[in-house]
């Protein structure tokens, strides 16, 4: 691989007008049409083929105007009075009929049918035969204007329900944030303002194709509002990363004395070939992520592959043709000791002639660490234990409109709701009873009522439906608690359960559906997936790595510490988002359980971010090794090399993670947040002090391999051994920040 990558490098340097000519042609020529076709965002969760699911579409079938989404109109009367006030109910007559005037409202119901207890406030509920995906932009906004007859007399008026995307808009703020956060610390990692900028630029690039791409192929298939989200965030940050990795190897080959062509064609095939290799363990992560057989999870991985297809390519043919184009303005000021010097044997004797640079803070505190291995485990092992604590309490639950921005008015609605209402008003049950098999449809769809009222955690239950040929009831089932509540999902299992029994009294079969239940379904599915999905990534990142380094204990290591920086990540997660802690420092808009996706994302993508240090990391190590370095010094080596690059793309990951974890949109918050965390824990915890510390540790057995697997494992030439004819000792260090 190293040696087509080089010869790709040389390619694309030797043509870099026509490749930088052809990549701004896609830029622009994706752009144009993704503003031109508009996009098609769909924010349904599901998953074909559950109960669910499955009863949805009997619904939308039988009861169009239930089947489709709902806005729910909350009048809230001034304190000390109430909505019954005959001023009050002229206003609210008038809202409800200009609401019904309204397009794709189909009804709404009677507000003085649904007054509370105290007569405060009055609920009602405006159907919307479509999906949330077919709703017009502007209805929801008419509806809203077409209250200001309640609003004028004095009421408090807010709408929510499932109308509502629940998953919030990004602040652009936050990228622009992540952005410059990522200059400084290549400025500083490069001390070039040149040399900071193009990572920065190809990273650009590549994340407009990907949004682009994105939003062209909303159209074609189902893709959440959070995919584009998802993908701008991983392709800068890897975009970034993998960019840093082929410069700061591009500038290394020039400080040698390599002529421009020659240090494009040897960084491509080296650190290029790393960047490839952990580019597709991403994409095989978040590709792997359909095996859940969830559509909106499985495109949001594809999304993110994509991002990171598109990083890798632009690494390997757009930077290239960009740092030829930049040419001798990259080369580092030469030392005196290497100034002009070309031969390996006259950089040596220099070499000797001259002090070698104080090592890097990153060298010492590596060589610091596998000179005090148990120690060093001791401590780290406590801390990354302690962070992972809080992970045993971990809660999953789909997204609500508790949690979306402060003042919105569909958050103000559900709490409005939840105080004068209840809970559970915010997320009913809807129970279909096939009553074709019983000779009295209605009475038995008033036995299946009567079973569902006596189930724990029933606050009421809703007069049936039954539709026009009569063959299907609906049941409106409101639980006691809330919609992300752990009892409610108690309560559609506990339903669930009775489902025999209903059908043996009553000759009814039933299914339990609506946008709770759905959202409880994919939990659990979720839920059920993790374990193995997480045992799938480990296993692939063990053999991977016995490929890549030729050990047995390398890759087990790496494997564990993968496994407790996610433990930690996930930790710190629920310890900020469902317990609260310090959550008001990053604008946490509601404290609850956890968005359901965030473990089997945070899986995915930071199985390849951590895969991508590994590999920088120990191949320099073993690079040394192979050149008869003994084990120990070697570790020290191998941080020389690569310890300052490790260091700058783990800020750079943590800072744009970071950036985005500030963003109101409450689905991407806590996945941004939990992979700040994971990159911050596996970068500097484990990879530069855990890692060290157990090669340290082990010495020269870190490396034993059978000979048997030796034989029949395929080389990898992560490093692009085939292309380095000089010893690592011998290159030059890379230059102070």
């Amino acid at each position: 691989m190293a040696l087509v990558l080089s010869r790709l490098g040389g390619f694309c340097s030797r043509h870099h007008k026509l490749v930088l000519l052809v990549s701004l042609l896609l830029v622009v020529g994706l752009g144009l049409g993704a503003a031109r076709t508009g996009t098609a965002y769909d924010d349904e969760f599901s998953i074909p083929g559950s109960e669910s699911s499955t009863a949805r579409e009997v619904v939308r079938d039988q009861f169009p105007q239930a089947g489709g989404v709902s806005a729910q109109i909350v009048f809230q009367a001034p304190e000390g009075q109430t909505v019954t006030d005959p001023r009050y109910q002229t206003a609210i007559a008038a809202s409800v009929q200009a609401v019904l005037d309204v397009q794709q409202v189909d009804g709404v119901s009677d507000p003085k049918k649904n007054i509370s207890h105290d007569g405060a406030a009055a609920l009602a509920t405006a159907a919307l035969p479509v999906s949330r995906s077919d709703l017009d932009p502007d209805t929801l906004t008419d509806i809203e204007d077409a209250l200001d007859p309640a609003r004028g007399a004095g009421l408090t008026v807010e709408v929510g329900g499932s109308a509502y995307d629940t998953t919030g808009e990004s602040a652009h703020a936050a990228e622009i944030a992540g952005i410059l956060l990522a200059l400084l610390i290549l400025v500083l990692t490069f001390g070039s303002a040149l040399a900071a900028g193009i990572p920065l630029l190809t990273a650009l690039l590549g994340i407009g194709i990907t949004i682009s791409a994105v939003g062209l192929l909303s159209h074609t298939i189902t893709i959440s509002s959070t995919a584009p989200s998802l993908a701008l965030m991983i392709g800068l940050a890897v975009g970034i990363d993998y960019a840093l990795f082929v410069v700061s190897r591009f500038r290394s080959e020039l400080a040698t004395g390599s002529g421009v062509e020659e240090a494009v064609a040897r960084a491509n095939g080296t650190a290029g070939t790393a960047v490839v290799f952990a580019g597709v363990t991403v994409i095989i992560a978040l590709l792997g992520l359909a095996v859940v057989k969830i559509p909106f999870l499985s495109t949001m991985g594809i999304a993110g592959a994509g991002a990171v297809a598109i990083a890798v390519l632009g690494a390997v043919t757009v930077l290239p043709a960009v740092l030829r184009l930049s040419g001798e303005r990259l080369r580092p000021t030469p030392r005196p000791a290497t100034r002009g010097v070309r031969n390996v044997t006259a950089r040596g004797e220099a070499a000797k002639a001259h002090r070698r640079p104080r090592p890097s803070w990153g060298e010492r505190w590596v060589r610091w660490a596998s000179t005090h291995p148990v120690r060093v485990l001791s401590a780290a092992l406590l801390l990354l234990g302690a962070l992972a604590v809080p992970a045993t309490q971990l809660q999953l639950a789909l997204p609500t409109n508790a949690m979306s921005a402060e003042g919105s008015t569909q958050r103000e609605a559900y709490e409005l709701i939840e105080a004068n209402f209840g809970a559970g008003v915010n997320g009913p049950l809807l129970v279909v009873a096939d009553v074709t098999t019983t000779s009295d449809p209605q009475g038995a769809a008033v036995e299946v009522r009567q079973a569902l009222a006596a189930t724990k955690g029933v606050a009421t239950v809703g007069a049936p439906q039954v539709s026009a040929d009569g063959s299907t009831a609906l049941i409106q089932v409101v639980p006691t608690t809330g919609p992300s509540d752990v009892a409610t999902a108690d309560l559609v299992r506990d339903v669930r359960e009775q489902e025999g029994a209903i059908a043996e009294a009553t000759g009814a079969q039933i299914a339990v559906t609506g946008t709770t239940a759905v959202q409880i379904d994919v939990s659990d599915t979720l839920s059920a997936a993790l374990v193995p999905y997480a045992m799938v990534v480990v296993g692939l990142s063990v053999i991977l790595l016995i490929a890549v380094f030729r050990s047995i204990a390398v890759p087990l290591k790496a494997a564990a510490g993968f496994v407790l920086s996610v433990a930690a990540a996930l930790g710190a997660t629920v310890a900020v988002f469902q317990w609260g802690w310090l959550s008001d420092l990053i604008g946490v808009s509601a404290v609850g359980p956890i968005v359901s996706f965030v473990p089997i994302m945070l899986l995915a993508i930071l199985f390849g971010l951590a895969m991508d240090y590994e590999v920088f990391l120990v191949s320099r190590i073993r690079e040394a090794v192979a050149h008869g370095t003994e084990a120990r010094e070697a570790i020290g080596i191998g941080a020389r090399h690569a310890a300052r690059v490790v260091v700058a793309a783990g800020l750079i990951m943590v800072g744009v993670f970071v950036a985005f974890s500030l963003s109101p949109n409450p689905t991407l918050q806590p996945i941004a947040f939990s992979l700040a965390v994971g990159v911050l824990v596996d970068a500097f915890i484990v990879r530069m002090t855990l890692v060290p510390a157990v090669l340290g540790l082990l010495g020269r057995h870190a490396w034993w391999l059978p000979r048997w697997l030796d034989r029949i494992l395929p080389a990898l030439d992560i490093e692009g051994e085939a292309m380095t004819r000089r010893p690592v000792e011998s290159e030059p260090l890379p230059e102070p920040v």
